[in-house]
């Protein structure tokens, strides 16, 4: 037993006195070996699309890399593929990297895959591949077909089969309104939405569309679309086809209702409103024709339209003018409209200006004359007084009062004046 652990001793410091022969000079005995650093990303693709997993390294002392499934089965060892499954292709294999892609990806290839590097001691590094579904085409639904103005409608959409739960949206042209959300989880870990919006409706509506969008990484622009059907009462309005100016005695008048509506309008009516309308007008479906008019014709005429959700009216006022006594010249005046009434005597008064001008012209100019006359008259009967009548009351007779003018005249025969 002595011998042998002599001989054992000595076997073993042999072994150590030829392991230190080798060790270089000026290093430690303890050997410290560097480690290695060990990489990779996590991965998020759609499903049906290829993803890629890289396994890298620094500083690779000839260490075999290899990639492992989420069920730790070998996917591929160095550039050697053990798995039997033709979807994983070698990328790029060098001392440094293993790369790895993965074709037509489904929700059952989700997990973490494994990068390992067999050094001393192992390193290990994880891939998390997650799976994106989008959902299916949206399915919007409406409580109600169609809905009347002022009522409340309520749509429904519908996101189904997504990873992860999708979000949705509503607008209403150009308007955003603001939904009521469920989710719920299916048992393929699939999420199904439904989002469901309420709102009142008016006439303005009709037609306008309401768009469900929805919002997943997974898919773009993908959203269902509903016009909305409002029905509303009518909207009517009365319109003069003829004449185009005053209406006035003798002429004849033609008014066109039009009404509008949803449902369209299926009866309209015409009214004299408080009077009867005159016995021989014609109603012929939205039109009012009266010929000859006179003024017992004045009144509110009224046209009714009415359907399934309502009726409404419109007014016109007829005054009947004074037929024209000359050849009628262009006039700027407007037509008759509704609800409104023009006073008779507008053109009158325009008559009487013109005429009041006139007359006043006229008599300025008498009195221009008038004036101009009088003073004509008065400075002649003046120098009268002054030349020839001066003395006159203390002459005898005509003769002698012509002598005796002021200033004397040479030719006193020339000056008499013969009464007869």
């Amino acid at each position: 037993m002595a011998i042998t652990g002599s001989g054992s001793l000595a076997i073993s410091l042999s072994v150590f006195v030829i392991s230190a022969a080798f060790l270089p000079k000026g290093a430690a005995e303890t050997v410290t070996v560097e480690g290695q650093n060990l990489a990779t990303d996590n991965v998020t693709v759609i499903e049906g699309e290829s993803a890629t997993i890289s396994c890298r390294v620094k500083n690779n002392d000839d260490s075999v890399i290899q990639l492992l499934n989420p069920n730790r089965q070998t996917i591929y060892f160095r550039d050697l593929r053990p798995l039997k499954d033709s979807r994983f292709q070698l990328v790029n294999f060098s001392e440094n990297e293993l790369r790895v892609s993965l074709s037509n990806v489904s929700l059952s290839d989700e997990g973490r895959y494994v990068c390992q590097l067999y050094s001393d001691p192992p390193q290990e590094a994880y891939a998390d591949i997650t799976v994106l579904v989008p959902p299916g085409s949206p399915i919007i639904e409406s409580r109600d077909d169609m809905v009347s103005e002022g009522n409340e409608t309520e749509l429904t959409c519908t996101a189904i089969g997504s990873k992860p739960a999708a979000s949705i949206r509503w607008m209403k042209g150009e308007e955003e309104l603001t939904g009521e959300a469920t989710v719920e989880e299916t048992y393929d870990r699939m999420f199904t939405v439904t989002s469901r919006v309420r709102f009142s409706v008016t006439k303005d509506d009709d037609g306008v569309p309401v768009d469900c969008i929805i919002d997943h990484p997974a898919a773009k622009d993908l959203l269902a679309q509903r016009h909305l059907e409002v029905l509303y009462k009518p909207e009517v309005k009365i319109v003069v086809t003829y004449p185009e100016g005053l209406t006035r005695e003798g002429d004849n008048l033609d008014l066109s209702c039009i009404a509008e509506g949803k449902p369209h309008p299926n009866q309209i009516n015409w009214l004299r409103v408080d009077e009867d309308v005159p016995p021989h007008a014609v109603v012929t479906g939205s039109d009012l024709y009266i010929e000859n008019l006179n003024k017992s014709y004045n009144g509110t005429y009224r046209c009714v339209a009415s359907n399934s959700i309502g009726e409404a009216y419109d007014d016109y006022i007829l005054y009947v003018y004074d037929a024209p006594t000359t050849s009628p010249t262009p006039t700027t005046n407007p037509v008759n409209t509704q609800d409104s009434r023009a006073g008779e005597g507008a053109p009158q008064k325009i008559d009487h200006a013109v005429i009041g001008g006139v007359v006043a012209v006229v008599m300025f100019a008498i009195l221009c004359a008038l004036i101009v006359l009088g003073r004509y008259f008065a400075r002649h009967k003046g120098t009268y007084f002054t030349h020839e009548a001066k003395g006159a009351d203390d002459a005898a007779d005509a003769d002698t009062a012509i002598i005796n003018a002021e200033g004397g005249h040479n030719n006193t025969d020339e000056k008499k004046e013969y009464y007869i």
